[in-house]
């Protein structure tokens, strides 16, 4: 019984380990936000992630996509200028980090 238990933790314990491998794997370290006029946004995806809850932004799960997947497509959600405004600023604020214009927009 006990070798059933070890080998069923075991096994548990290397899924657990490929899968969070496999899911970080896929995490790009920035991504650009093309934002017309003001030029261009670039996300530091790395560096939120060490002071951030991935579901503050993945409110639909990772596996939902990126923004652009729902903000702009959908007529019922908030497009990605309101959407990003509303999250970014917000949390910026919050945490007393940069929230002027050309603080993210680049051009």
């Amino acid at each position: 019984m006990k070798r059933i238990l070890v080998t069923l933790l075991a096994t548990a314990f290397v899924a657990t380990v490929t899968f969070a491998s496999v899911a970080f794997a896929a995490v790009p370290a920035e991504v650009a936000f093309e934002a017309g006029k003001m030029g261009v946004v670039t996300f530091n995806h790395t560096a939120h992630q060490a002071v951030g809850d991935c579901a503050a932004c993945h409110h639909k799960g990772v596996e939902a996509g990126a923004c652009r997947s729902c903000h702009g497509v959908d007529a019922a959600v908030a497009d990605m200028k309101t959407a990003a405004h509303k999250m970014c600023k917000d949390c910026h604020k919050e945490k007393g980090a940069p929230n002027g214009c050309k603080d993210c927009h680049k051009k």
